[in-house]
């Protein structure tokens, strides 16, 4: 007999809650988890709602390991000039980590969040693959690229065949779940307040340390207050007044000098991504055709990518704009997630 038993993440929001119905109403065993990740986190909307379910809860203690994987990166990211991610690193490490982990712990077969994503057994390619949901711009397959490719076989999305948020918050008001009309979370979790310049200011080594605004060319052309402030592609906030609008374009750390230029500049043809996880095939043999994600607001758009070492080479057909290192590039073939990796 099928082993149903399913360890769903449950944060308290509604995405999560409706996942967890939804699966008992498809014959699944769940058993609801909340993983602390810092010291301010509240349970008590998770903990309502695995009562109202008649689900079993536990709660692990994980700030160790989310200070240690996710934190730490994101200082990291931005001491060395790069933009981070940080759902992408919590969705490696610790959703489909040690989430992982106690599951198999509690004799599930399963694991299942609220993402708005896919996994389904494909013919064609002849093993597991990860999809886009049907939720457009809510699509969440962006932030899963990272994942370990043998635990897809193991993972249910039961939000995936959705189109919007409304139809989600409809089925929790039918069946009384009292986070129904609970506001989406947009902010960094461990940022709740948005100021993630202060986060780092805080928690880090991180200080303002002022140096010059130069263009291309090398020429001042005003002052900044700590590279951390700025990101690629930036136009507002840069304190400088010239004959055109000026964005950020890069970064000097070892002069520490913020590099500006016109719009025209920010457009890149070819990139490298490292630390790379494919999903879809073992290797990249040969130069193939794919749709490409540099960001998870963006549009995907059309390059040809190539393996060399551990590293992958991205080619676009068409330059893009404002590409930012610490940023993940996702591959796609048709739905499929083909693989990603981070954009040096």
């Amino acid at each position: 007999m099928e082993n149903k038993k399913v360890l769903i993440g449950i944060s308290g929001g509604v995405d999560s809650s409706v996942s967890a119905l939804l699966l008992k109403e498809q014959g699944y065993e769940p058993i609801g988890t909340t993983l602390e990740l810092f010291e301010e986190s509240t349970h008590t909307d998770a903990q309502n709602v695995c009562k109202d379910l008649n689900m079993p809860h536990h709660i692990y203690n994980c700030t160790q390991d989310f200070k240690k994987y996710v934190i730490n990166d994101f200082i990291d990211c931005y001491a060395n000039c790069k933009t981070p991610n940080p759902c992408i690193e919590c969705n490696k490490y610790m959703k489909f980590g040690i989430m992982w982990e106690k599951a198999k712990e509690l004799g599930c077969n399963y694991i299942a969040t609220g993402h708005y994503a896919k996994t389904e057994f494909s013919e064609k390619y002849n093993r597991w693959v990860l999809k886009k949901s049907n939720a457009g711009k809510k699509d969440q397959s962006y932030v899963l690229w990272s994942i370990p490719k043998d635990l897809i076989e193991h993972i249910l999305f039961p939000l995936s065949d959705f189109e919007d948020k409304e139809q989600i918050r409809e089925i929790a008001r039918k069946n009384n779940l009292k986070v129904a009309d609970k506001p989406d979370s947009e902010d960094i979790c461990f940022v709740p307040d948005g100021d993630y310049k202060k986060f780092l200011e805080n928690n880090s080594n991180i200080k303002p340390k002022k140096g010059n605004i130069v263009n291309s060319k090398g020429e001042v052309l005003g002052k900044h207050a700590g590279l951390y402030n700025y990101t690629i592609g930036q136009r507002k906030g840069l304190g400088i007044s010239y004959k055109v609008p000026l964005f950020v374009l890069g970064f000097n750390p070892a002069k520490n000098e913020v590099i500006v230029g016109e719009e025209s500049e920010l457009y890149k043809k070819e990139i490298i991504v490292t630390d790379i996880n494919l999903l879809l095939v073992d290797e990249i043999d040969d130069w193939i055709d794919v749709e490409v994600k540099t960001r998870y607001s963006s549009k995907v758009a059309k390059a040809k990518i190539k393996q060399e070492n551990n590293n992958i080479r991205v080619v676009f057909d068409e330059p893009q704009r404002a590409i930012t290192p610490g940023q993940s590039a996702v591959f796609y073939v048709e739905d499929i997630v083909l693989g990603g990796g981070k954009i040096i």
